[in-house]
């Protein structure tokens, strides 16, 4: 009786930590770059043959790695990536990679985000333009030229954010390792005038907000039946 109690509570533990990740979606269907957080469950046997029982794991989040839709802005400071690749930011929290492309020049010439952190070439220094140059013309390998000159060039990086990942504000995701610069790839480019939109399908993260509400509340009400059970229980013991 009292595995149906623990079973009931290890799946309001995981269902709690699935709509939190759901509502954080659901928060960011407008951000710029959102890469969708998404939960994987595993079961968790206690004991043996006919006496073990399955519980559910904590979950281990995930990153979605479907690209979100680019968005025509005309700004030649937006960018957006094509291709499973990443920009290079320098934050207070180390190197971050961010698919926001929303950059802007500063006085000085530095190429920053538009919360003002510096945008990275492939070697992770600082991207620094010419402050006279104007803006500039992006080669679809993330080359940068001013008055028809080499400036330099946006560093797009390869890295797996694998389980359980850090982010750094909204769109950002801190490298658990090392991000490998991409070189030589065809497949991988940026994109000037564009950028891309948050990958959060708000009809498929709807529809599973109300899946895991229900399966909640079922799970709340089997611990109502079990303490039910208990209080029984205790009552018919008590009166023989």
């Amino acid at each position: 009786m009292q595995n149906g109690l623990y079973v009931a509570l290890s799946s309001q533990i995981a269902l709690e930590k699935r709509m939190t990740t759901i509502a954080d979606n659901v928060a960011n269907l407008g951000t710029v770059g959102y890469r969708a957080t998404g939960v994987k469950f595993e079961d968790v046997v206690s004991g043996v043959g006919q006496k073990s029982v399955s519980f559910t794991s904590a979950g281990d989040t995930y990153l979605s790695q479907i690209s979100g839709s680019m968005r025509q802005t005309g700004n030649p400071f937006d960018f957006a990536v094509q291709g499973d690749a990443w920009f290079g930011i320098s934050t207070p929290a180390g190197t971050v990679m961010t698919r926001d492309g929303r950059f802007s020049m500063t006085e000085t010439g530095q190429l920053v985000t538009h919360e003002g952190h510096p945008v990275l070439d492939a070697g992770g220094a600082p991207l620094q333009l010419d402050p006279r140059g104007g803006a500039p013309v992006a080669g679809r390998d993330g080359a940068l030229y001013q008055n028809g000159q080499a400036a330099g060039a946006i560093g797009l990086f390869d890295f797996n954010p694998g389980p359980n990942f850090t982010r750094y504000g909204n769109s950002g995701v801190v490298p658990a390792t090392q991000p490998e610069p991409v070189v030589d790839r065809t497949d991988i480019g940026v994109v000037q005038g564009f950028v891309e939109d948050s990958n959060v399908n708000p009809v498929l993260e709807m529809t599973r907000l109300i899946m895991v509400q229900r399966a909640f509340e079922n799970a709340g009400a089997m611990i109502r039946d079990t303490e039910t059970a208990f209080d029984d229980a205790i009552k018919t013991l008590g009166s023989r």
